[in-house]
């Protein structure tokens, strides 16, 4: 490893003696059986300690490109490593999808999956949710393969690599679909102010996003996705809900270049040409950031913007901008919408950790009566001991990593500190 081994942000510097890049899978069991420690290395847009080790960081881009479509099951079986925008494309020139994207075409598969990454809908679960079977090397360098139906599979899927490195995935398909996206300004926060007007806000599109400041004014920017033919007209109004049709393509962050975002304004265009907000093609995001995610369940979604709302004072200067989506429930142990229709609560900072740690503090007191749960690649503050009492499942899920690691190859200080042995 070298200084310059850091994450996409940069701000984890990798502590990894090495960094290994296998071209097959037979290589990558050597890897994993020779290895004492080693975890799985995606594209490095977790802001969390969740990827790192002492040890080996091992990536999965070097492994053969695999994008198998079954037509009759109505699934894809995708290398772990490829990035979805590296895939969609071929799923949609087959006449297939996938239910729903993230924000950002450059993540791959494995590790979205994994850390419960998810774009939005209330009608979508994450990422994660589309995953019906997974292989994996295990830690004596052999391979597994679980399938939706078996019982380990639940905490299998949302794993945070602790129970081996992922090599395929194989994901449900839906028929291919295009998107028309509108984006409109200056929502006023009474729009949301109670459970009938959020959930008319956010129900109103395939896919909702809510941009905000945590100025105290209306919120800033809504994109609505439009599935072509079942959301809505060709033509938007040009108010709506009191907020109005921007007049021209926008980026959720004021002064970042629009031409950087998907496609606007009504122009209909592919499921993975509109989902995502950001292009494959230019820089994701904005990247000098950090990033933090709350999910609490989406009857409570009103509140908890109240909540967080009144500390609005201590979020603002030190805040790029605010992303409010939905996430459909699933079943997955680690998944922050494991059991619950949830809304998430996101939040890009500037990069200064030291001032953005308290007011982290402040979020999760805050949003403690609505049962927050933290995204797991993200900044977090929140303790373990409150993490386990939000997921049912904590201690199978523990059980679980004992069983297929019990010499404890996969684990690292951010599974030490919230799984503890």
């Amino acid at each position: 490893m070298t200084p310059a081994e850091k994450n996409w942000a940069g701000n984890i510097t990798f502590g990894a003696r090495r960094l290994r890049t296998p071209g097959s899978e037979a290589e990558l069991q050597e890897i994993v059986a020779a290895g004492t420690k080693v975890r799985a290395l995606g594209t490095r847009h977790s802001f969390s300690t969740v990827a790192d080790t002492a040890g080996d960081l091992v990536s999965v881009s070097g492994l053969p490109r695999t994008v198998d479509i079954d037509r009759e099951a109505g699934t894809a079986t995708v290398s772990a490593g490829l990035r979805f925008g590296e895939f969609a494309d071929e799923l949609h020139q087959n006449g297939f999808a996938l239910h729903n994207l993230g924000s950002l075409p450059h993540i791959s598969v494995a590790g979205a999956c994994a850390t419960g990454t998810h774009g939005s809908g209330v009608g979508n679960t994450s990422l994660a949710g589309a995953v019906r079977a997974l292989d994996m090397v295990t830690a004596d360098g052999t391979t597994a393969r679980l399938t939706r139906g078996d019982a380990d599979f639940p905490g299998a899927v949302v794993a945070l690599g602790a129970l081996g490195v992922v090599t395929r995935l194989t994901l449900d398909l839906v028929p291919a679909f295009d998107v028309r996206q509108w984006v409109y300004e200056d929502l006023p926060q009474a729009r949301i102010g109670d459970r009938a007007g959020f959930d008319e806000v956010i129900s109103a599109a395939y896919s909702v996003s809510l941009f905000t400041d945590w100025r105290g004014g209306p919120v800033n920017q809504v994109w609505l996705k439009q599935r072509v033919g079942a959301d809505g007209p060709a033509e938007a109004p040009a108010e709506w809900l009191d907020a109005r049709l921007a007049d021209g393509p926008r980026h959720p962050i004021q002064g970042m270049p629009a031409e950087n975002c998907t496609r606007q304004q009504g122009v209909p265009g592919a499921w993975h040409k509109r989902l995502p907000h950001f292009r494959l093609e230019f820089t994701p995001s904005n990247g000098d950031e950090l990033q933090s995610e709350y999910f609490v369940a989406r009857s409570d979604a009103a509140a908890a913007f109240a909540a967080v709302d009144r500390l609005r004072d201590r979020i603002a200067p030190l805040l790029q901008i605010s992303e409010i989506r939905t996430v459909a429930r699933d079943d997955l142990w680690l998944s922050p919408a494991s059991g619950t229709d949830s809304v998430a609560f996101h939040f890009t900072w500037v990069q200064d950790i030291a001032a953005v740690t308290p007011v982290l503090g402040a979020i999760e007191e805050a949003l403690a009566p609505f049962g927050a749960r933290p995204h797991w690649g993200k900044v977090f503050t929140t303790a373990p001991e409150t993490l386990r009492t939000l997921y049912p499942q904590y201690a199978g899920f523990e059980k679980l990593m004992a069983g297929f690691d019990p010499a404890g190859k996969f684990r690292n200080d951010f599974l030490d500190r919230h799984f503890p042995q």
